[in-house]
């Protein structure tokens, strides 16, 4: 028995302090929003030890919440801390001493204004040039008697023989020519016809000489070659029947060939039709093949991102065949002048570009930026900067910290310019209470605990939401009404409702996150 009262009076002496705890926090959360004043227009006083002029005194804590007067923190048991005109609490900056940006490891670089352009390199697989191509057909009906090509992709030169055909309708052409030749009174238009007949029967002017010089009719007529290059069909057979307009041979010139080059679609402004490439090939290492493009083709892989650069490069060694992987580098036009800064300057935050801008004295601004096109370990800035001012290239994110432990309002973290006065998507909390005061920027609300903050009941000021308040507001009414803390300290009203016309559509549900082990959802 003894010993169970020993333990309940020891579970209620903790009930007391943690109650105490909640108390004081309480009491200085409550003390905390009352003290703290608007933020000061100008200077508020003079600092007696320093002789500098005070812009504001802050919990470096809470560093939010300002105050016009020095004294102890309400938020923690510490002294406010004053912020001097000029010192790196100037409204964004941040301030470091020489010896401090040593140890930091900080470098610097100028925006500098010049053009900015590199080769851009590509991938691609050599092609036949689809217009060095020859089609050799049959102009009559005929038989194939025999072939001097037999396989597909042989290698022909210009003129060489492919095949010999019997064509009875060429047999009877030659006889009516070699007749009237033969006839002492033969005049040229006679002979003319002749010739002629024989064209249109579909023979060539080289098989119409050979007739001429001969003096005898032929039987089977050979078919050569019109161009050098390789097979790419053969559709003829020994002994097959050939038909007018059969396809017999398809042939595709290597003089010149295509690399289809895979171009990303961040590039395609860089690279145009007539931009002079070269081309390597890990099948002849060390070989420079020289070309220019052709044509960009209209269409995007839709997997890749990624377009066609038809690239035409010269093979009269026939080196390049179809197939081999080809690296392009294509040579860019000079651009014009634009201000760039250095790749590593510029910070990425997801939403935003922001460079360290130095700004002289040990001072540093972040200064949000639009940036281009990126060559050489340089960046394209469009908007944001000038030429001549330094930005910061290594330890940016140092600079950073330091600003968060001086209190800096700007940082990288910040919301963007376009995004002020909108509440940033934070944990949302909610509550009740009544109106006590209504300001063109801010609404006191008088209102109960706060759960989700492990706040009690207090009356303090919330910035208005980002639209217009509700008309139904009023002084003396009752409240819903959500909220988030904006990234200066303070607290936004998001929606706000009278208690009575509070509905689903007015305040949609939403979860209460709460950072507290084990609280209610």
């Amino acid at each position: 028995m003894k010993r169970r009262t020993m333990l309940l009076l020891a579970m209620l002496a903790t009930g007391l302090v943690a109650a105490g705890g909640y108390g004081l926090y309480r009491i200085g959360m409550s003390r905390g929003m009352s003290m703290a004043a608007p933020a000061p227009a100008g200077v508020v006083g003079t600092d007696r030890s320093t002789g500098k002029k005070v812009l504001y005194w802050h919990d470096p804590m809470v560093p939010g919440q300002k105050f016009d007067k020095p004294g102890k923190s309400p938020f923690m048991d510490m002294p406010l801390v004053p912020v001097y005109a000029g010192d790196a609490g100037d409204e964004g900056k941040v301030s470091i001493s020489s010896r401090v940006q040593q140890n930091l490891g900080i470098r610097t670089a100028d925006v500098s204004k010049g053009p900015l352009s590199a080769p851009v390199e590509a991938v691609g697989s050599v092609a036949y040039n689809e217009r060095d191509v020859a089609l050799v057909q049959a102009r009559s009906n005929g038989y194939v008697e025999r072939l001097h090509v037999r396989a597909p992709l042989e290698r022909v030169r210009k003129g060489q023989p492919l095949a010999e055909l019997y064509v009875p309708e060429w047999m009877a052409a030659q006889e009516e020519y070699l007749s009237i030749k033969r006839m002492p009174n033969a005049g040229g238009v006679l002979l003319d016809a002749a010739r002629q007949r024989m064209r249109l029967v579909g023979m060539t002017d080289d098989q119409i000489r050979l007739v001429e010089s001969t003096g005898k009719a032929h039987s089977r007529l050979t078919i050569s070659a019109p161009i050098g290059g390789v097979i790419a069909e053969l559709g003829a057979r020994e002994g097959m029947t050939v038909t007018t307009g059969a396809s017999l041979f398809r042939i595709n010139g290597l003089g010149t060939v295509w690399v289809n080059a895979e171009v990303p679609e961040n590039l395609a402004a860089m690279v145009g039709p007539g931009s002079t490439v070269t081309a390597r090939t890990p099948a002849w290492p060390g070989t420079v093949f020289k070309g220019k493009v052709s044509a960009i083709l209209p269409e995007v892989n839709a997997s890749t991102r990624t377009l066609k650069a038809r690239v035409e490069l010269a093979n009269l060694s026939g080196q390049l065949v179809p197939g081999m992987f080809a690296s392009i580098s294509f040579s860019a036009a000079p651009g014009k002048d634009v201000l760039s800064v250095p790749s590593e300057a510029v910070i990425q935050t997801g939403t935003r570009s922001v460079v360290m801008v130095v700004q002289g004295e040990g001072k540093f601004l972040p200064v949000d930026v639009e940036t281009g096109t990126e060559a050489n370990g340089r960046s394209e800035i469009r908007k944001g900067l000038e030429a001549g001012q330094k930005v910061v290239v290594s330890g940016q994110f140092l600079i950073d910290s330091e600003a968060s432990l001086k209190g800096t309002s700007t940082r990288m973290s910040a919301l963007p310019a376009a995004d002020e006065g909108k509440a940033p998507e934070g944990p949302v909390h909610r509550g009740e209470g009544r109106v006590e005061k209504i300001d063109r920027d801010e609404i006191t609300l008088s209102h109960g605990p706060i759960a989700t903050l492990q706040w009690g009941a207090m009356t303090m000021a919330f910035k208005l939401p980002a639209g217009a308040l509700p008309a139904n507001i009023a002084v003396g009414g009752t409240v819903a009404f959500r909220f988030r803390q904006t990234t200066d300290g303070a607290y936004q009203i998001s929606v706000i409702a009278p208690t009575g016309a509070v509905s689903k559509n007015a305040m949609p549900a939403m979860p209460i996150k709460s950072d507290r082990p084990g609280s209610a959802q």
